[in-house]
């Protein structure tokens, strides 16, 4: 959608506040008009929250791009002198300020084709994309906006598989595959955090909540033991905990999404090619994410994937810790054959004598050959059912008339990785279960069908459900759940009617036929919430502000190509080359020489908007509507 106006976009990240914050606490930022305002509360009041102090950052002492760190003393409400400011005590924030002004989307289409057309660039290394991560190698943060733009147009797979081979290339060692802060893992680290949040909820967040409120204590390192503790009680509660998240992940492979499989069977194919005596590399290639920079850390820092709402005290971390140290190493258990002897620290190599490792490899093994094969696989069904989402929505009764507000009653749905079920209030038996294998689509539903927002259904054996949900992100993420949980079912459709059937004929197509197939292609299952989440024009905009940054590193690429092609030859001694990767001198000059025009124009076009002498209904100003 084309954007009227020049809204100015300001992105206000908190971090070490956190670790100030205990679990009783959480922090609220609002910005209002040039002030970034943060509140401080105590939610641990069963009541009703605690507001304990606020400080107020002006926007003006904030430096674009850069990190701004200092104490602040936390004042009363309204900054009022009921109470004095030092009682209130004080706050250390990080901030960072990002500032960019979104143009009309024609303006990013230049840029935007030009970084999409990256996975088909041969060598990737000449491509727009690769050039942005080779120029920002040492900023983590910056190859996100390209990540997002990405997955959006669903180009990510072929662009991270191409630049996961140009590192395969540059790999001399298999137990190093994938080891190092590269732009492939990069890449990756980002979309597993925004395709995973979803998988990550299903599989760990039961478990991690009950060590959190649980509380056991399971210190085995002798040098930490507090007085009282008992080593062998530890050890066996510490057991009991990493069985729970080791049977969770290696029972997940069903919940595990589309895109992260895909990636994973390319890592896989791609390692197998390169290291073809290896036969554990296939392994350690989709191990070295999944379960090291994937699941390991999201069990080490739960609340940094929204897994628990508040860093964990320092006990529960320190459980966190171990319980990552030992999934890790289970993990690679499969994937290199790494035995228990390769332990440094004596306390964790008797720990591990409890478990079977012959079993353990055997259930890594099946686990990552189930989320990197061809096939989509079931899970054992052995797990208990486990609640994705539930909440209260509103639902058409069935066989009623099209209109009418009596067609439509609350109810309770929810949804398990087994069926889907509503109920007439919360904790109430079934009015009707649906089993998620008999489910064939799970589509939006058209406006006009019942002149109702944010609909969709659910088509199963029986009458399609057709439920509304309070707004449109409960129902993107109504989508999103239940299109994840059914996306291996057998039955489901190709195509779908948007509206539905009433008087004879569906109103979306007018096919009289109650039976006729669907005149709507079905949704490709992948996050539903991509299409809401991802602002294509901002991160394109990030994109260009980044490189714009940076236009001294474009430069010294441009000279080190020219130089290079001249001289016919990388030369590689030579410093300036060897900070960026240039396979192919001539093309990657080319595509530099494109980046710079359409970024050119994009200055152009900011800088025009930003003319305060252009006068209005001029060429540079016009008057929209105007008609002569």
């Amino acid at each position: 959608m084309n954007k009227q106006a020049d809204p100015t976009i300001m992105h206000i990240m908190e971090e070490e506040a956190n670790f100030l914050l205990n679990h009783y606490k959480k922090l609220i930022s609002v910005l209002i008009l040039h002030l970034c305002r943060v509140d401080l509360w105590n939610n641990e009041n069963l009541a009703q929250d605690v507001f304990l102090g606020a400080t107020r950052v002006p926007v003006k002492v904030l430096q674009k791009d850069h990190i701004h760190k200092a104490w602040y003393l936390l004042q009363p409400k309204g900054n009022g002198s009921k109470s004095k400011s030092d009682d209130l005590g004080s706050l250390r924030l990080k901030l960072t300020y990002i500032e960019d002004t979104v143009l009309p989307s024609a303006c990013y289409t230049p840029l935007c084709n030009l970084l999409l057309q990256s996975p088909d660039v041969k060598p990737i290394s000449a491509s727009a994309a690769h050039i942005l991560g080779d120029i920002y190698r040492e900023r983590y943060e910056a190859v996100l906006p390209m990540v997002r733009l990405l997955l959006h147009h669903n180009r990510f797979v072929p662009f991270v598989s191409a630049v996961a081979a140009l590192e395969l290339d540059n790999t001399q060692e298999a137990n190093t595959i994938f080891r190092g802060n590269s732009l492939a893992t990069r890449c990756i680290d980002d979309m597993m955090k925004i395709v995973g949040k979803n998988y990550l909820a299903v599989t760990l967040k039961p478990v991690i909540d009950e060590i959190c409120e649980s509380n056991k204590t399971c210190e085995i390192d002798p040098v930490k033991l507090k007085e009282g503790d008992n080593v062998e009680v530890n050890k066996e509660n510490l057991q009991v905990y990493v069985q729970k998240v080791f049977s969770s992940i290696t029972q997940s492979s069903s919940s595990c999404p589309p895109l992260m499989c895909d990636v994973f069977r390319s890592l896989r194919h791609l390692a197998c090619k390169h290291f073809p005596a290896d036969p554990h590399v296939q392994y350690s290639a989709v191990s070295s994410f999944v379960f090291l920079r994937f699941f390991a850390v999201a069990v080490l820092t739960p609340h940094s994937f929204q897994l628990r709402s508040h860093h964990p005290d320092p006990d529960i971390s320190r459980t966190l810790t171990l319980i990552s140290k030992t999934i890790q190493t289970l993990g690679s258990w499969g994937s290199l054959s790494k035995k228990i002897s390769s332990f440094k620290e004596t306390y964790m190599y008797d720990f591990f004598k409890s478990f079977q490792e012959d079993k353990c490899i055997e259930r890594v093994k099946k686990f990552l050959d189930e989320i990197s094969s061809n096939v989509s696989k079931e899970s054992s069904g052995l797990e208990d059912a486990v609640v994705l989402k539930e909440g209260e929505v509103q639902k058409r009764a069935q066989g009623r008339k099209r209109l009418g507000k009596k067609n439509f009653k609350k109810r309770w749905l929810r949804v398990t990785n087994r069926e889907l079920s509503y109920h007439k209030h919360k904790g109430k038996e079934a009015l009707c279960i649906i089993n998620v294998k008999n489910i064939q689509a799970v589509e939006k539903l058209d406006e006009s069908a019942f002149n109702r927002k944010n609909m969709f259904q659910v088509v199963h054996s029986e009458k399609p459900l057709y439920v509304q949900a309070g707004n449109c992100i409960e129902a993107s993420d109504w989508l999103e759940v239940l299109g994840q949980v059914t996306r291996c079912n057998e039955g489901r459709l190709a195509t779908f009617h948007p509206s539905n059937y009433s008087g004879g004929a569906w109103q979306c197509c007018k096919n009289q036929s109650n039976n006729a197939p669907g005149c709507k292609p079905c949704t490709i299952i992948m996050l539903a919430n991509l299409q809401l989440d991802i602002d294509c024009d901002r991160e394109t905009e990030r994109i260009f502000s980044l490189l714009s940054s940076n236009d001294t590193k474009l430069q010294d690429m441009e000279d080190a190509c020219a130089s290079m092609a001249v001289y016919q030859g990388p030369q590689r001694e030579q410093e300036e080359y060897s900070k960026f990767t240039i396979q192919e001198p001539k093309e990657t000059f080319q595509t530099l020489k494109q980046l710079r025009n359409v970024m050119e124009e994009l200055q152009r076009q900011h800088n025009i908007r930003n003319d305060t002498t252009a006068q209005y209904g001029s060429l540079d100003n016009p008057i929209v509507g105007k008609t002569s």
